[in-house]
This record gives C-alpha cells, sequence and structure tokens, in this order.
C-alpha cells in the first residue's frame, strides 16, 4: 500500500489520526474550564500514567479544545534540570501581553507584569537560569520577596485577576510534572489553593508518571483534595479497536478480525504501541483486507524500531548497576516486584540497591506503586531488557 498515505502516526505527543477512549475526560476538563471561567469552584488535574499511554498528546487536545473555547492557555514541558521559575516566567509574560489587550483587563495584567518583573529580578539570584523580557518595571513588595512560595502566590493571583476582568480563564498545562523539585512543586500547589480560595480562574492540567501523585502527597499533605488524579491507562478493547480501524477505514483499507485482535494482544491497548504496529502493519500489507500474516511480519519490524528508539532511549541513560537491577526486574516479569526479591535474583543485599532504586525512581524508569514494590514507568520494559541483556551474564 501507498507509504505516503499511511494513517499511523507513531512519535513522542505526535497527534494520532484518531484520538479514541478519552472523551469522557476531555469533557470532563471541559467542565472544569467553564466553571473557572464563570467564578465557580473548578478542581486542576493531575494526569497520570505510565509511558506510552498518550498523556502528552491527550494534554495538547485539552489545550485545543480550551483554546478553541477561547481560554487563554499556556503551555510548558518540565525536563530535568531546570528551575520551574524559568520554565514558568516566559510563559505567564506571553499570558499577561494577551490579556493587556482586553481594555477590562489592562490595568490588572500590567500590574502582573510589574510583579513579573519583580519575580524575576529577585528568584534569578536563586535560580539563576531565569531568562525572561521585563515590560514594565517591577512594583516594590509585590511577588519580590525572593522566596518562591510567596513570590508564586503573589504572581498567579495577579494573572488570575487579569483573566478574571477579561472574562475569561487562563489554563497552564506543564508535562512531565514529576521532574519538578518538591519544594518548587510546593510552591505551585500553594500558588493554585490561593486562587481557589479566591475564586480566581486559573486552572492547572498537568500530567506525569504515576509517582506525580504521591510526590505531589508530600509536597503539600491537601494536594489530593486539590487536584484530580485521573489514571490514563491502555485503550479498553472497543477504543483499541477504533484507534486502527478508523483511520484504516478513512483511507478504504479494512482489516480481518483476527489481525486486528493480533495487534490488540501485542499492542496491550497501549497508545503509542498501537500507532507503531498499525504504521508497520501497513508498511507490510501489499493490499486490503490486511491479514494475520501481515502483522506478523510488521511485528518483527515494529520491535525492532521500539528497540532502537523508545526503549534504547532510556536504556542508554542507565549506569552498569541500573541496568543490572532492571535486568533483575526483567527476569521475575512485568511487575510490580519486592525488593527483596528482586535483591535476590543476583544475590544482592536488599539496602545496598537503595541507592540505585532511588536513582531509577528519579530518572522516571520505575515507580513504587506500594510500599517496597518497584514497579517499570515503561510498558513491555522487562521484554527489552531481557533482549538486550540475553542470558545469566548480567547476574
Amino acid at each position: 500500500m501507498d507509504p505516503i498515505r499511511n494513517p499511523f502516526a507513531p512519535g513522542a505527543g505526535t497527534p494520532p489520526p484518531e484520538l479514541a477512549g478519552r472523551d469522557e475526560l476531555r469533557a470532563s476538563l471541559h467542565i472544569a474550564l467553564e466553571r473557572a471561567r464563570i467564578g465557580r469552584p473548578a478542581k486542576s488535574a493531575m494526569l497520570v500514567g505510565l509511558r506510552g499511554v498518550g498523556k502528552t498528546v491527550l494534554l495538547d487536545r485539552i489545550r485545543e479544545d480550551a483554546e478553541a473555547a477561547g481560554i487563554h492557555t499556556v503551555r510548558i514541558e518540565a525536563p530535568e534540570g531546570r528551575s520551574l521559575p524559568a520554565l514558568l516566567a516566559p510563559q505567564l509574560r506571553q499570558a499577561l501581553l494577551r490579556l493587556s489587550q482586553v481594555a477590562a483587563a489592562k490595568d490588572y495584567a500590567v500590574r502582573g507584569l510589574r510583579a513579573l518583573a519583580g519575580f524575576a529580578s529577585k528568584l534569578k539570584v536563586t535560580y539563576g537560569d531565569i531568562e525572561v523580557g521585563i515590560d514594565y518595571d517591577a512594583e516594590p513588595g509585590l511577588a519580590d520577596n525572593g522566596d518562591l512560595e510567596h513570590d508564586l502566590q503573589a504572581l498567579i493571583e495577579q494573572v488570575g485577576l487579569a483573566a478574571k476582568s477579561a472574562n475569561t480563564a487562563l489554563a497552564i498545562f506543564i508535562d512531565e510534572l514529576q521532574y519538578v523539585e518538591v519544594t518548587q512543586l510546593a510552591a505551585l500547589i500553594t500558588a493554585m489553593h490561593r486562587t481557589e480560595q479566591r475564586q480566581l480562574p486559573v486552572v492547572l492540567v498537568g500530567a506525569g508518571l504515576p509517582q506525580l501523585r504521591g510526590r505531589m502527597g508530600n509536597a503539600k499533605s491537601y494536594a489530593e483534595r486539590l487536584f484530580d488524579f485521573p489514571q490514563i491507562g491502555p485503550l479498553p478493547p472497543q477504543a483499541a479497536r477504533r484507534a486502527i480501524e478508523k483511520p484504516l477505514d478513512d483511507e478504504g483499507v479494512s482489516i480481518v478480525p483476527a489481525a486486528l485482535e493480533q495487534i490488540l494482544v501485542l499492542t496491550q491497548g497501549y497508545a503509542y504501541f498501537l500507532q507503531q504496529w498499525g504504521s508497520h502493519t501497513w508498511r507490510a500489507a501489499s493490499s486490503s483486507p490486511i491479514t494475520e500474516n501481515d502483522v506478523a511480519t510488521a511485528s518483527v519490524t515494529a520491535v525492532a524500531a521500539l528497540d532502537e528508539s523508545f526503549f534504547r532511549v532510556r536504556f542508554d541513560r542507565l549506569t552498569p548497576k541500573e541496568k543490572k537491577y532492571l535486568r533483575a526486574m526483567a527476569e521475575l516479569g512485568a511487575g510490580p516486584h519486592r525488593s527483596g526479591d528482586i535483591a535476590a535474583c543476583y544475590k544482592a543485599n536488599v539496602s545496598s540497591l537503595a541507592p540505585t532504586r532511588s536513582s531509577l525512581i528519579s530518572k522516571g524508569m520505575v515507580w513504587s506503586p506500594n510500599h517496597g514494590d518497584t514497579a517499570f514507568t515503561v510498558p513491555m520494559f522487562d521484554e527489552f531488557m531481557k533482549r538486550s541483556m540475553p542470558g545469566d551474564d548480567w547476574r
């Protein structure tokens, strides 16, 4: 079949041709944003889930929905090694500049820009990586204490007042939120708590790995009451079928039921894997309908592509000790696994492995669903580890 017409889109955050199975969550966040706009209580949300479930795609689609409804948005990604003030400051500046174009909100927006000037100048001393254009002189005493928790609260409050005056809302979208340091996360939670108390139209929609919920609870004990934490998991079978069938049908191509079921079994319903198998199956098929043989052929190249990209990019960041730890986990299966069982796999002392486990959690490779348990954050990583480190030499 024509490779140019291949409808599937495997990629990091690349929108799929059919965003199946997420309508209910999109609708609930639409309601929250509209409630915020009219001054009604609205919970912010943290989308949590493993790698490859489509959190980034969903975050971006919710943002598109919000912008289409006339809600102001900012969007950042929180990579390792960058401070939250450095990420937020330029985006909040852009939001305030847009709001300053609304006559009714101009005074509040200008005061927000003055707050931003104080915020950036004081916290640059602490964090060093803040780079933001300054449009107005700082107002003494406004967001310029040099204390992140206090200053961010004051700054977000000013942004909320400007949005309220413009009869709109501001939605802040942050991806990979689990990488934000706990003290900075606490400041963000405090700021959102203040906007809720004052009923200001600011909503935070974040996305992160499963450990995000625990990190936020550790940062501020009331975080679980302040936010919803919808779990983003594999697509249910009906939605997974639609994710494959609908794009094919749009191109006038069909797939035999057994071949479709084969894809569902191989991908376990994970959104990213569905796109990979869909794309490689399209390439493998010579004509419609797509058959089981086509899927079997595609599986070889799909697994190879995952090994060289999705899995390998994470594997290459690991130290030898970390690789051995993950290989021991893989020996036990998909998980989760008890720390003692992992240590027993290569006759290690449990306490001696604690730093390795902590490092893997920090890198976003594993998480702890329960005390003493460890699980992969990347689906099917156990199978990859066995392919990459076969045999018993790793022990």
